[in-house]
């Protein structure tokens, strides 16, 4: 009987994003041989993530799927499944609302953040799995993987890198992709 050769794990699935030095909001996504630039949460990185802190959540979070603007992003390709955004699309931030941490449509009344953003943070935005597929109140809500403010401007606890590293990326990624902050 043959014996496998013991080779080392493939990280190629796994997007990994370390604080930049000096910075606390700043950070650089690895994902194979490439190195990106990135914004992290206003208050940095923690392993206590709770809702409104303003901070990345230090775990190993899979790439549920996401959202696009069509009117925007047009030409993208990627494995993962990709919803175009409407006006009516909200995420619920709410976590006394039985909706916490989900997509909505409006009207709706409780607290809440529009998906067809004004200022194109959105126009290609991936739902990690942090606080979705096992919710609790008050851990945190809509931690994405988006586009970058001018700047590198903070999040208020998401990733965010330059519209032309995501789609250099998105060709790359599907639903056993996870994204390890560290």
């Amino acid at each position: 009987m043959r014996r496998a050769k013991a080779t080392a794990p493939d990280n190629r699935g796994t997007i990994v994003v370390r604080r930049a030095p000096r910075t606390k909001s700043r950070a650089i996504l690895q994902y194979g041989i490439l190195s990106i630039p990135a914004a992290i949460g206003r208050s940095g990185t923690t392993t206590r993530k709770r809702e409104g802190d303003g901070a990345t959540p230090i775990a190993a979070m899979r790439l549920l799927g996401g959202f696009f603007r069509g009117d925007r992003m047009r030409g993208m390709s990627t494995r993962l499944p990709m919803r175009r955004i409407r006006p009516d699309m909200l995420w619920c931030d709410d976590p006394r609302d039985p909706n916490y941490n989900r997509l909505v449509r409006s009207p709706f009344g409780p607290s809440h953040e529009e998906m067809k953003r004004k200022d194109g943070l959105y126009d290609a935005c991936l739902v990690l799995d942090w606080n979705v597929t096992s919710r609790r109140r008050n851990l945190g809500s809509a931690i994405f993987f988006h586009l970058i403010r001018p700047g590198f401007e903070p999040t208020a606890g998401c990733v965010a890198i330059r519209a032309a590293d995501m789609r250099r990326l998105l060709p790359h990624l599907g639903r056993a992709t996870m994204l390890k902050v560290v």
